[in-house]
């Protein structure tokens, strides 16, 4: 199953189940059922699973949208592909791939050298807050770029949805944008790094574990285009994690109670250098196979 949501010419936000090239409006406004957060609480309330409840409001049917015109950006009878989920909370993982330990570890001095080699073979993962709803963005929003920083960088990856106990309900594309030069001054300013206006995009839909798998082998590229061309296109298999996704859960819930809807970011195995630091006006595609393309532009914050 796939679902995420639309925004509508009035500014509402209509929870969606794709069906072949259809996307349906699944909102019951008579029972404020109107986004996909409220089906997680629908959910929550019944003791039933996400994707039932889904799956139940689906057969009821509803306003029909174009699918394939929504995911490439456009409008369909006014309605627009928006944020497939809107996050009460985001987390992230760090330093889940090699690549990632060896860029930061050469990208550090200092002291500092060390400390990211350290955590990817460490007992217990680097985890991070991302922030929630006033920092996350969907598909063609714009990213940010803090105005104190220079070298800001997207971090492709996979993203898990999970419910309040944990359990995964599907998997989108994340972009953990980055201030780079921020966590390199020094690690402790980690917080300022990870969260800012615009820090994390999700989309362009969400996908339940029967259709894509667990996540555990899906080929994930990134792109970034400057004026028409591609300065970066690189990817990755997300079997390349050197954890298991059941213990980044873990580590993440343990003695910590989290939501319903909770994003976790898994990590990334695609790294932009200090020559490929976000600018104003670049396109950034995150791609996973079976999930989608997630596209947005790039603003610096004012």
């Amino acid at each position: 199953m796939r679902f995420g949501q639309i925004r509508l010419p009035n500014g509402d936000l209509h929870a969606f189940v794709a069906q072949g090239s259809r996307a349906i409006d699944i909102a019951d406004t008579a029972r404020s059922l109107t986004t996909i957060g409220d089906y997680f609480d629908l959910a929550l309330a019944r003791g039933v699973m996400v994707r039932d409840a889904i799956e139940q409001a689906a057969g009821r049917g509803g306003p029909t949208y174009d699918l394939d015109t929504l995911l490439a950006g456009e409008a369909d009878k006014g309605a627009r592909l928006a944020i497939p989920l809107t996050p009460r909370d985001a987390w992230g993982c760090g330093v889940t791939y090699k690549r990632s330990a060896e860029f930061r570890d050469q990208d550090a001095s200092g002291g500092v050298r060390g400390i990211y080699d350290y955590v990817y073979s460490a007992a217990r993962p680097e985890t991070f807050y991302k922030g929630g709803a006033a920092h996350a963005v969907g598909p063609y929003d714009a990213i940010g770029i803090r105005r104190d920083s220079t070298y800001t960088a997207p971090e492709p990856e996979l993203a898990l949805i999970l419910d309040r106990c944990g359990t995964t309900v599907g998997l989108t594309c994340a972009n953990d944008v980055s201030a780079w030069d921020i966590e390199r001054e020094n690690p402790l300013y980690l917080p300022q790094s990870k969260v800012f206006r615009g820090c994390l995009a999700i989309g362009p839909v969400i996908v339940t574990p029967d259709e894509v798998g667990d996540g555990t082998n899906l080929d994930l590229r990134c792109r970034i285009v400057r004026d028409g061309a591609a300065i970066l296109d690189g990817g990755v298999n997300t079997s390349r994690i050197g954890r298991s996704l059941d213990e980044l859960i873990e580590y993440l819930t343990r003695d910590n109670p989290i939501g319903n809807g909770t994003v976790l970011c898994t990590g990334t195995g695609v790294i932009a250098e200090r020559e490929h630091a976000l600018r104003s006006g670049d396109r950034v595609e995150i791609d996973i196979a079976g999930i989608g393309l997630l596209v947005n532009l790039v603003e610096r914050l004012v």
